[in-house]
């Protein structure tokens, strides 16, 4: 029972100091240091038996101590110490502050002692101060951090700046311990670092089954994304969860600090290094000019709208259909102008791209320079599930926008296309194909420049299968794969965006760009990393007492195993890396107002078997998978084998 009451007034003493702000911690630092320099120099005298001096010379010694201590603590920049993270390296700072104490006394001393009496002293104070200031700091750390016995027991690949610093945030933790640092540099592998010993990275296996680890923090914040990929497809095999720190740039940019510890992000499983922008590439249809991006509360839309506000537009226009979309990235990007005093104005407005006259009204308005297109349904099922909306909103939507931009004299419009326009097998993909032919027709008699940028799957966006899987992983799986020999092209966001600006900047009129998307990647071997690195194991017939089943959906309607970036072999470099130029076919203009205006007048009749033919004889490569998917059109046929809605004719 004693023990028990001892505890709880334990616990709330450190309740109550932890509760303390920075200055209160530091006042209680500094009265702690008078009382032990004090009672040092009390008990120094003692001991070198000094015993012929009054009390008021005593007294004055005492005094001295405490202002020699305090001055020199604050000199060695000790009341700056977190008490919760101090080890090893708080040593030299100890000592330093004790010397020069030390050196503060010892003409006082003198003056009140022989001088060999005042060298004894003064080393004796010396050794009882260290003694006393160690003691003080590292008891009261072990109250700060007291902690349960059952916290888990980390490893921490990465024994540089960024390792200390996430092993000394761990040390304050209540759920988890640092056991060992590892690291590939031979130059650290036997010291210690914040108590801890660092081991060779080979030893890894060993380590983790020696000490009992059952997590890895990779604490490498400023190495290569491809080293890094290569360190984690090293540890993708071990049975404990790996968690990292972000990369330099985000805790350069203030995105995040060097002491969040994350999930492994899909980009250090996929992602390559990126190629420098080219600034001037950036810049030139952007920087002082008006900008306008559609879709802008999109995964691309907001990424671009982020990337244009870094290169500094005059006015930067979001214009999106959702309201709360809006309304979030409007709240973002103002904080980050106010943040980074950014000379652009910007501009969040309502407006759908089927709507020309909102469109023209916008961009005459504000007199808009450049125009980024993001504005699209992209998710294939979805617009598989909804023909004519995917279709209205995709391929009309771009018309209109494409034509508010020639009737407002925009300078350059640039659509934010896809690979799924390559041979489609879907609706989403056809509608934007037939999207670039529109704008390859317009070009050739607008002074507006349009160009269409063409890219695959990017990480993390919405719909993507990267948050997806994390999410069937952390409630026990299966993980969802539709085929066994699925691929993929992945890129990031941040660099599809600003890769989408650098090719608009490119742009001479009618260009399909291609990005450079590297190799394509297996999504079972995505799946399967990503358990592995969550420190779970894959449940499969060779493994069947596996935590997390993989499990094998199949193909969705209109689905391609893989997809492809190009058309024809008719390719040719630009003067960036990873972005080529395609000569593909467009329509011709009788063609072209045809083809719209069957489409107009299918829509209006909500007739989906005429939207699948004339998509079928527009877009080249076409070649649907399957029957008409679409909701409505399955409900009607399912219900009496017709498709007309006989009452439709009076909303028209």
């Amino acid at each position: 029972m004693k023990s028990l009451m001892k505890g709880s007034r334990l616990s709330r003493i450190r309740f109550f100091l932890l509760r303390l702000d920075r200055g209160r911690k530091r006042q209680i630092m500094l009265f702690v240091d008078i009382v032990v320099s004090a009672a040092s120099l009390w008990l120094a005298l003692a001991l070198v038996q000094i015993d012929d001096l009054d009390p008021q010379n005593v007294a004055f010694l005492a005094l001295c101590a405490c202002c020699a201590a305090v001055l020199s603590s604050h000199l060695m920049g000790i009341y700056r110490s977190m008490i919760r993270f101090i080890g090893v390296d708080f040593l030299p700072s100890v000592l330093g502050m004790v010397g020069f104490s030390a050196f503060l006394l010892l003409p006082a001393l003198a003056y009140n002692l022989s001088a060999p009496e005042a060298v004894r002293v003064v080393i004796v104070y010396s050794n009882l101060l260290i003694v006393s200031i160690l003691a003080t700091r590292f008891s009261a750390r072990l109250l700060l951090n007291k902690r349960s016995a059952n916290r888990e027991r980390v490893i921490v690949y990465g024994a540089g700046k960024g390792g200390l610093r996430v092993a000394s945030s761990l040390l304050g933790s209540q759920q988890f311990i640092p056991v060992a640092f590892v690291d590939d540099d031979p130059r650290l592998v036997g010291r210690r670092v914040a108590g801890l010993e660092v081991f060779d990275a080979r030893l890894l296996t060993k380590l983790i089954a020696d000490l009992n680890a059952r997590r890895v923090l990779l604490a490498l914040p400023s190495v290569s994304r491809s080293r890094r990929r290569q360190i984690l497809n090293n540890l993708s095999h071990l049975e404990v969860r790996v968690q990292t720190i972000p990369d330099i740039s985000d805790i350069v940019s203030g995105a995040a600090r060097i002491d969040d510890i994350q999930d492994v992000s899909v980009e250090d499983l996929l992602g390559r290094d990126p190629v420098p922008p080219k600034q001037v590439l950036l810049r030139q249809e952007n920087t002082g000019k008006v900008v306008l991006v559609t879709g802008a509360g999109g995964s691309i839309g907001s990424e671009l709208s982020r990337k244009l506000l870094e290169v500094g537009p005059r006015v930067l226009l979001i214009v999106e259909r959702s309201e709360i979309a809006l309304y979030n990235l409007d709240k973002s990007l103002s904080k980050s102008i106010k943040q980074g005093k950014l000379p652009v104005k910007l501009v969040a407005m309502l407006g759908d791209c089927r709507d020309q006259a909102r469109m023209f009204e916008i961009m005459s308005t504000y007199r808009v320079d450049t125009v980024y297109h993001a504005a699209a349904y992209k998710h294939v099922p979805i617009v598989e599930h909804n023909v004519i909306e995917g279709v209205s909103n995709n391929v009309l939507g771009t018309h209109t926008a494409a034509l508010a931009a020639v009737e407002a004299n925009v300078s350059t419009f640039v659509l934010v296309s896809t690979d799924k326009a390559v041979s489609p097998t879907n609706v989403m993909g056809a509608s934007k194909r037939l999207s670039e032919m529109i704008l390859q027709n317009l070009d050739k008699k607008s002074r507006t420049r349009f160009c269409m940028v063409r890219f695959g799957n990017v990480l993390a966006s919405s719909g993507s299968v990267v948050p997806l899987f994390r999410e069937q992983i952390r409630s026990g799986g299966p993980v969802t794969v539709t085929h066994p020999e699925i691929i993929r092209y992945f890129m990031t966001i941040p660099e599809a965006a600003q890769l989408v600006i650098q090719a608009g900047a490119m742009a001479t009129g009618g260009d399909v760009f291609v990005l450079d998307m590297g190799k394509p990647v297996r999504i079972v071997d995505l799946a399967t990393k990503m358990i592995q690195l969550m420190g779970k194991t894959v449940k499969s017939p060779d493994n069947p007492h596996g935590e997390i089943e993989i499990a094998f959906t199949g193909l969705r309607p209109a689905e391609k195993l893989y997809e492809e970036l190009l058309i024809g072999s008719d390719v040719s470099g630009t003067s960036h890396p990873r972005i080529l130029r395609a000569d593909e076919r467009s329509l011709g203009d009788e063609q072209l107002e045809r083809v719209l205006d069957q489409i107009r007048v299918a829509i209006r009749d909500r007739s989906w078997e005429d939207l699948r033919a004339i998509l079928l004889s527009a877009v080249e490569g076409y070649r649907p998978t399957g029957e008409i998917e679409d909701h409505i059109y399955t409900t009607l046929v399912a219900r009496s084998g017709e498709t007309n809605i006989t009452d439709l004719d009076r909303y028209r």
